[in-house]
């Protein structure tokens, strides 16, 4: 259990916000534990291609989702309906996030750019043109927006989310320029925002200090492609897969891998809270690993091709998944 000792912008946690969150760990925990008992609740054909991101808004009530058709889609989850499509250009969008107060989702583009929805407005707000090839994910924290691309670098710029929703003219500041040896196809924030994680087309790892924008480990960790990177809860570990069919542990402090576990097929995305892992593969299922054992735990029949994307909600009782069969699938746990 993590002490609430941790300090909230300078303040402890009350005992009410201790039991809050000790409430919410023991949530967390037995989700995890029942992530065998995932269930179907509703799949929704809404994408023309391969569905390539999911972001939900903190209110719950939207679904937005990113596709090789060029296409945001927003989706209802109390009607289940699609409710909005926008197209911001004829190329592929890659990923997309939400921002904070829920005005705003930013969605990167192959075509080199950065958009930024308005939920209100139901129309662009901005374009923030940054690349010289392909953004191939976007992530937020804190003000500062990381934008990872094909053009081998990560780019970190000041993004007020109040400044966009209240149409600030030029609010984006370029921060730091990260640069990689290959092109840079996803990247993660450890749960603090104080770490970034980036993976390569070429297999590389790299782990990068976000208050100095320093480079502090670099790995050749897969070969081939890393589809996915992401830092454990308690940020002391990152776990990536790849093109090679492998699920590897690295340790954060070192920079050492420390586990290398084999899957029978290539795994495109995942969650995971430390030891479980709960992964997307290329055969369309899911999969419930123990990462303590190497082994698949379960598996759970999904989508009729890869599994793309998988979004969880800060509970992890939530879950979406988006695939190359152009559909977004809701779970939910049956305890």
């Amino acid at each position: 259990m993590w002490s609430c000792q941790v300090i909230r912008k300078g303040k402890k946690c009350s005992p009410s916000m201790e039991s809050f969150e000790d409430l919410t760990e023991e949530s967390k925990k037995l989700a995890w534990s029942n992530m065998n008992k995932l269930t179907l609740q509703s799949s929704h054909k809404i994408h023309k291609e391969a569905v390539t991101g999911i972001t939900v808004t903190l209110s719950g009530t939207s679904v937005f989702s990113t596709s090789q058709d060029s296409t945001l889609k927003m989706f209802s989850k109390e009607g289940s309906g699609l409710q909005r499509s926008v197209s911001f250009s004829n190329m592929a969008l890659s990923s997309c996030v939400t921002l904070p107060e829920d005005k705003t989702v930013v969605c990167s583009s192959w075509d080199n750019n950065v958009y930024f929805y308005s939920i209100a407005y139901g129309r662009r707000q901005d374009t923030l043109m940054g690349h010289d090839d392909a953004v191939s994910q976007v992530c937020w924290r804190d003000n500062q927006l990381y934008t990872a691309s094909w053009d081998s670098t990560v780019k970190v710029w000041k993004c007020v989310a109040a400044d966009i929703s209240s149409n600030k003219r030029n609010p984006f500041e370029l921060l730091a320029e990260l640069e990689h040896e290959a092109g840079v196809n996803t990247i993660a924030l450890s749960p603090a925002g104080t770490l970034l994680a980036s993976g390569t087309k070429e297999g590389t790892l790299s782990v990068w200090d976000v208050g100095s924008f320093s480079l502090l480990h670099q790995l050749s960790c897969h070969s081939g492609k890393i589809h996915q990177v992401a830092f454990s809860p308690d940020s002391r570990h990152i776990l990536s897969v790849g093109e090679d069919s492998y699920l590897k542990v690295t340790d954060v402090q070192t920079g050492m891998l420390l586990s290398t576990v084999p899957a029978e097929n290539e795994q495109r995305c995942f969650c995971w809270d430390g030891n479980t892992v709960l992964s997307g593969g290329k055969s369309g299922d899911l999969f419930i690993w123990d990462l303590l054992t190497s082994k698949i735990m379960h598996k759970i029949p999904a989508h009729s091709g890869p599994v793309t994307c998988i979004w969880m909600n800060e509970q992890c009782s939530s879950i979406i998944t988006g695939g190359e069969d152009k559909q977004i699938m809701f779970w939910k746990h049956q305890y």
